[in-house]
């Protein structure tokens, strides 16, 4: 990532002092945001084909005005590790696993007022797998129109609505991770504003893809997500550590679904009760024994209450 992070700068530089006239803005770089057409609204999950389709959005983006390249590098958080800043896709690089080649340390802060906790609520749903799925942030419980504040200080990149985050502002950090907000009822900042840890970016509501009031959080590197409960403790609502150190294996969420798949299909097949049939045995004996009645041990098992049961039969009771 050093190596990188030199080469990009040392490119950029011979672009600054081989034309000293270059006045070129790194907004002009982009593709022309100020002329979005209105699209219409996708349905569907956050999953990773709707962060990379731009039909989702449905607004006009804001005239951030015009910086030079040098005033980029300056200004813009990061913008020598992703070298554009882009008001209108969520994620376009997502290239973390491949520029990742060694573990890099991020300092999150440097004084305990450097972060501040998006939200007072409680999670509602971690980070992982989720109905087979990847869910890639923490949900922070709260009530439509309470506080959302920014983690920690950065420059707001996206704050648009979005047919599965609902309105959205994603946060750029000078330590190169990213944070977003989602499904708040109003966004109070636009891209381009300087936020410092603690300030309010919106309130919190129940806008796009979800299910009851709260505040989706997520944290990503390059595009790529990383859980947030690696550098923030839910519990506490305090950071583990000032410093963290990214590895690349921090990215390898696949892994996990399938796990998760593996270990929902055992406990299925584990929560499955069986009883052996004893000598003597009746249907209305079995299930007092087990908790259970005559007319659930049929149904389960495919029986009528005046069938015939013999010894060493497997009855399922729950």
């Amino acid at each position: 990532m050093n190596l990188l992070r030199s080469y990009t700068i040392a490119i950029i530089a011979m672009v600054l002092y081989a034309n000293q006239a270059y006045t070129q803005s790194a907004i002009e770089l982009m593709e022309d945001t100020a002329s979005w057409e209105n699209y219409e609204p996708h349905v569907g999950g956050t999953l990773e084909s709707d962060l990379d389709n731009v039909s989702l959005y449905s607004e006009e983006s804001i005239d951030l005005g015009l910086w030079s390249l040098e005033d980029s590098l300056e200004r813009i958080p990061a913008y020598d590790m992703y070298c554009d800043w882009d008001t209108k896709n969520l994620f376009e690089q997502k290239e973390a696993k491949d520029a990742l080649a060694e573990p890099l340390s991020i300092v999150l802060c440097r004084e305990a007022c450097d972060f501040v906790y998006p939200a007072n609520g409680l999670i509602t749903s971690p980070f992982g797998p989720r109905w087979g799925r990847m869910h890639y942030g923490l949900d922070i419980d709260l009530e439509t129109g309470d506080p959302v504040w920014a983690a920690f200080e950065g420059m707001v990149r996206i704050s648009q609505y979005h047919a599965s985050y609902g309105n959205v502002v994603v946060v750029r950090h000078a330590n190169g991770l990213e944070t977003l907000y989602a499904h708040l009822s109003q966004r109070h900042v636009k891209p381009g504003d300087y936020l410092q840890a603690g300030d309010q970016i919106g309130l919190g509501g129940n806008t796009g893809r979800s299910y009851g009031a709260h505040l989706h959080f997520e944290v990503r590197f390059m595009g790529d997500a990383i859980n947030p409960a690696l550098l923030v403790d839910p519990n506490q609502k305090s950071l583990r550590d000032w410093e963290f150190v990214l590895h690349k294996s921090h990215f390898n969420h696949s892994a996990a679904v399938a796990e998760f798949n593996k270990d929902a299909s055992k406990a299925r097949r584990e929560s499955k009760k069986f009883h052996t049939v004893k000598r003597g045995e009746t249907l209305s004996a079995i299930a007092r024994k087990r908790g259970t009645s005559v007319s659930a041990l049929c149904k389960l098992n495919k029986l009528r209450e005046t069938s015939i049961i013999r010894e060493g039969q497997k009855l399922r009771y729950r």
